[in-house]
């Protein structure tokens, strides 16, 4: 069920997250204005153009698996330069900070880390003077951020620019659990290769090594985002709420430090599942070499007395010779393997 705010007069006006988008991925519109104590759900084109002509009202609107032709209409009601519609129908942006004619375009990740894999949802934010736009695929559902406490028109009351921050404070807090399963997965290999090391343990430190990297590449550039918000003068961004980005910029930092501790501790996992491989390497090399030893010695003696003419030393004694130089061999085999055991070579 949808959450529901009061009107000023009591009466309740539903507003919140509509249905989930269906998986034939169709464009979904979704919105929330605000107006004169008041909080009213869009869901058609036709509802945000009566509400911008409002010129008190503040509008929130978003926009799941977008196509050319959704795009181009949301942007034309909300007079958006041509630029910032291209970029945001392009739908393959790198984290971004751009302002074009007095309205900032910000592109951040949705990421989520499922089946050992890193996934992102590129999400593009426009701010204007009395507008938020948010056009994101499916995978991203921005009413159930906890940041909203189930009331997107409450947060939209104290301007889109405060809902700009609780937005992307819950793009960045979610990074802390993919955090989390990461670095659960990371000590795990280290027990992995610690106890045995395998092809199979080999591979997943690849694998995770580039999903680091994706990683990486979704959330350092967001670092620059907040540079900008915060150390600025943007006549878009209450100098009252830029204290906000600032708190989601020092999140950011945390997660930025993790990811490169967590670059460092699979990279040093793969040193020592290296390690560990030419070890076990080395051991066996010795064990091959304590074998050889004791074969080349028997060898050895079963050549010198296997001639012909080892019949002569023994002078008629041959049957008893033999089997003295067979136990003599076999005496310095035993001999010898028990010293290489006490050296731990075979």
């Amino acid at each position: 069920m949808p959450p529901v705010v009061s009107q000023a007069s009591g009466d309740p006006v539903p507003v919140g997250a509509a249905p989930a988008p269906a998986a034939h991925a169709a464009p979904v519109m979704r919105g929330v204005a605000w107006s004169a104590g008041r909080s009213v759900r869009l869901e058609q084109p036709e509802g945000l153009a009566a509400v911008l002509h409002d010129p008190a009202a503040t509008v929130w609107v978003d926009v799941t698996a977008p196509d050319g032709a959704s795009v181009a209409e949301v942007a034309a009601l909300l007079d958006l330069h041509p630029l910032i519609a291209e970029d945001i129908a392009e739908r393959n942006q790198r984290a971004k900070f751009e302002e074009i004619e007095g309205t900032i375009h910000i592109v951040m990740f949705s990421v989520r880390y499922e089946n050992g894999a890193v996934g992102t949802v590129e999400v593009d934010l426009v701010l204007g003077e009395r507008s938020l736009l948010t056009v994101h695929g499916e995978g991203w559902d921005p009413f159930r951020l906890d940041q909203l406490h189930g009331d997107p028109g409450s947060v939209l009351e104290r301007g889109p620019d405060y809902l700009l921050y609780a937005l992307t404070d819950g793009l960045v807090d979610a990074l802390f659990p993919v955090m989390d399963a990461i670095e659960d997965e990371i000590d795990d290999l280290q027990d992995d290769v610690i106890r045995k090391a395998t092809p199979a343990t080999l591979e997943r430190l690849f694998a995770l090594k580039r999903e680091l990297i994706s990683l990486r590449r979704a959330t350092s550039p967001a670092r620059e985002i907040f540079n900008q918000l915060t150390n600025r003068d943007l006549a878009l961004v209450s100098a009252d709420h830029v204290i906000y980005f600032r708190d989601v910029y020092d999140h950011l930092i945390r997660v930025t430090d993790e990811l490169d501790n967590d670059r460092d501790l699979v990279a040093g996992t793969l040193d020592v599942y290296l390690s560990t491989i030419n070890n076990n390497l080395s051991v066996i090399m010795k064990r091959l070499t304590g074998v050889t030893v004791l074969l080349a010695g028997i060898g050895a003696f079963a050549g010198i007395f296997g001639m012909s003419e080892a019949g002569s030393a023994f002078a008629g004694t041959e049957a008893i010779g033999f089997w003295l130089v067979t136990a003599a061999v076999c005496g310095a085999a035993v001999v010898l393997a028990w010293l290489l055991h006490r050296i731990d070579w075979i």
